[in-house]
C-alpha cells in the first residue's frame, strides 16, 4: 500500500477506536447528573448507589478515552503535516479551545467526582457532577466545530506563505464556529451520546435483572436510563433531518451518494439495497420521491445527482450508501427497543419480559454501531476533499512520510489498542460483576 492508503487506515483505525468512549462520557455524564440530582432532592439512599456504581463506570471510560484521544493530536504532526499547515490556523484554535475550556474542565472536577464522596459536602459534589457533564458536552462541541469547518468552511480567507503555498486564514472567529453545519451536526452527536450512554446503563441493568441481582438498583436505573434513550432517540430523528437538510444545501454530492442517486431529478429513498458504481445504477427497495419531499418538500423535487460532478469529484458511492443506510436501519431498531419498553413499562411488565430484557442485554452495541457507521457516512462522504473544496485528501499528506514507517507504527498501535481494549472489558467485566459493594444506610451520604 502507498503512504495515502496507510495514512488515512491510520487514522481511521484510531478515531475509530477512540470514538467508542467520547459518546458514553458523555452520555452517562448526563446520566449521572440525574442520577445524582434525584439524590440531592430526595435523599433516598438507592439513587446514591447508583451514582456511586455508574461514576466508577464514567472513570474508567473516561480514562480509556484519554489515554487512545493522544495519538491522533500527534498524527497531524507526523503523516498530515500539510493539512496541518493548510488549517493550523482555524483547527488549532478549536483543538487548543477543546482543551482550555472542556478538558481541563471536565478532568479538573473528575478528581472531586471520583474522590470526593466522603470528603465534600453533597452540594458541592453535585456541582462537581454537573461540572464533569458539562464539560464531556463541551469537549463535544470544540470538536465537532473542527470537524464541521472542514464539511462546509467559513469565516477565513487564503493567504500566501513563504513556500509558495496558501493557508487558510480566520477572518471571523464566530463564522468559523458556527459554520453552516456545526449546530445540527452538534446536536446530531450529542443525541448519539446520549443514545450510547442510555444503553449502556440499560444493558448492564438489565442483566442484573436477569440474574436477579441488584433488583431494586436495576430497576431503577433502568427507568431512568429509559428515559434517556426514548427521548435522544426520537430527537435523533429531528437532528438528522436537519443534517441531510442542511447535507443537501453544502454537499450535494454527499447527499446524492448517500441514496445511490446519479441523475439530477426527483429522487427516491432506499430502505436498502446497493450501488453498480460502474454502470450507474442503484439497485434495492426504495419509495419513489420521499428524498425529494424531505430535501426539497414536494415529491417532485428535483435532487442533485452525482452525475452533474466529475468522477474524480464523488465520494466512493456504494461504501457510503452501505454505511448511511445501515446507520438509519439501527437507527430506527434503537427507537423501536426504546418505545416497546416504555409500552412495557406503561403495561406493568418491564422487569418481568424476559425476552426484552435480553435483547436490551445486547441493545449496548447498536448505539457504538450507528455512531461508527455515521462517522464513516459523513467524513467519506466528504472525499476526495480533506476540507471540501479547499484541499484534496492526496493532497494533505506529510511529503517526507514512508510507508514503512506508516505501516509500523499503525501494526504497533494496533497492538497496543488490542491490549487497551482486553484491558477494558475486563474492568469493565469486574466493576459490574462486583456489583453494589458498598451499603449506604438510610440519610448517610456514603
Amino acid at each position: 500500500m502507498d503512504a495515502l492508503s496507510l495514512a488515512r487506515a491510520q487514522f481511521g483505525f484510531t478515531i475509530a477506536f477512540h470514538y467508542i468512549f467520547p459518546p458514553l462520557s458523555i452520555g452517562l455524564g448526563l446520566i449521572l447528573v440525574i442520577m445524582e440530582g434525584l439524590h440531592f432532592f430526595t435523599r433516598k439512599p438507592l439513587y446514591l448507589e447508583m451514582a456511586r456504581f455508574w461514576t466508577r463506570i464514567f472513570g474508567l471510560i473516561f480514562a480509556m478515552g484519554v489515554s487512545t484521544g493522544i495519538v491522533m493530536e500527534f498524527q497531524f504532526g507526523t503523516n498530515w503535516a500539510t493539512y496541518s499547515r493548510f488549517v493550523g490556523d482555524i483547527f488549532g484554535s478549536a483543538l487548543a479551545a477543546e482543551g482550555v475550556f472542556a478538558f481541563f474542565l471536565e478532568s479538573g472536577f473528575l478528581a472531586l467526582l471520583l474522590f470526593g464522596w466522603d470528603r465534600i459536602s453533597p452540594r458541592l459534589h453535585f456541582f462537581s457532577t454537573a461540572m464533569v457533564a458539562l464539560g464531556a458536552h463541551f469537549s463535544a462541541v470544540w470538536i465537532v466545530v473542527a470537524n464541521s469547518w472542514q464539511q462546509t468552511p467559513a469565516g477565513y480567507h487564503l493567504v500566501g506563505t513563504a513556500s509558495g503555498g496558501t493557508r487558510a486564514e480566520v477572518t471571523g472567529f464566530w463564522e468559523a464556529v458556527l459554520n453552516p453545519s456545526t449546530l445540527s451536526r452538534l446536536g446530531h452527536v450529542y443525541n448519539g451520546a446520549w443514545q450510547a450512554g442510555a444503553f449502556a446503563v440499560l444493558s448492564v441493568s438489565a442483566y442484573y435483572l436477569l440474574k436477579k441481582k441488584n433488583v431494586n438498583f436495576a430497576q431503577a436505573s433502568l427507568k431512568i436510563a429509559l428515559v434517556v434513550a426514548a427521548t435522544a432517540s426520537m430527537l435523533q430523528l429531528v437532528t438528522g433531518h436537519d443534517s441531510a437538510e442542511i447535507v443537501s444545501a453544502t454537499q450535494p454530492a454527499k447527499l446524492a451518494a448517500y441514496e445511490g442517486h446519479y441523475e439530477t431529478a426527483p429522487a427516491a429513498m432506499y430502505l436498502l439495497g446497493w450501488v453498480d458504481e460502474q454502470n450507474q445504477q442503484t439497485h434495492g427497495v426504495s419509495v419513489p420521491g420521499l428524498l425529494s419531499y424531505l430535501v426539497t418538500g414536494k415529491a417532485d423535487g428535483p435532487v442533485t445527482g452525482l452525475s452533474a460532478f466529475p468522477p474524480d469529484k464523488r465520494p466512493p458511492v456504494n461504501f457510503v450508501f452501505q454505511t448511511y443506510h445501515a446507520m438509519v436501519a439501527i437507527g430506527v431498531t434503537l427507537i423501536a427497543i426504546a418505545w416497546c419498553g416504555v409500552l412495557l413499562w406503561w403495561r406493568g411488565k418491564l422487569f418481568t419480559a424476559r425476552w426484552y430484557l435480553t435483547v436490551l442485554v445486547w441493545s449496548v452495541l447498536l448505539p457504538q454501531a450507528a455512531n461508527q457507521l455515521g462517522w464513516f457516512s459523513a467524513e467519506v462522504g466528504r472525499q476526495p476533499y480533506i476540507v471540501y473544496n479547499l484541499m484534496k485528501t492526496a493532497d494533505a499528506l506529510s511529503k517526507t512520510v514512508k510507508p514503512a514507517e506508516i505501516l509500523t507504527s499503525l501494526i504497533l498501535f494496533g497492538f497496543i489498542y488490542l491490549l487497551l481494549f482486553i484491558l477494558f472489558i475486563y474492568l469493565l467485566n469486574d466493576k459490574i460483576q462486583h456489583g453494589l459493594h458498598m451499603k449506604v444506610e438510610q440519610g448517610h451520604r456514603a
